[in-house]
């Protein structure tokens, strides 16, 4: 599985690693996914989102629950 946000959309970026003699390799930038139990939109499942998200968009259960 890809390392995106279920959410938001969010997912690895790519470019150069520039050096102090200024050689440019390539790198990537991975987002912080975390796999987490959340509830979304009334529905608690186990979700890949980024922190930002974690933060701001979804709410976490208050006690353990079977997962849908």
């Amino acid at each position: 599985m890809a390392m995106r946000c279920e959410i938001c959309g969010k997912q690895g970026r790519s470019g150069n690693k520039v050096s102090h003699s200024n050689r440019k390799t390539r790198r990537t930038w991975k987002p912080n996914i975390q796999k987490v139990l959340v509830e979304y939109q009334g529905v608690i499942k186990r979700m890949r989102i980024c922190t930002k998200c974690l933060k701001t968009k979804v709410k976490r259960p208050l006690k353990k629950v079977e997962i849908t």
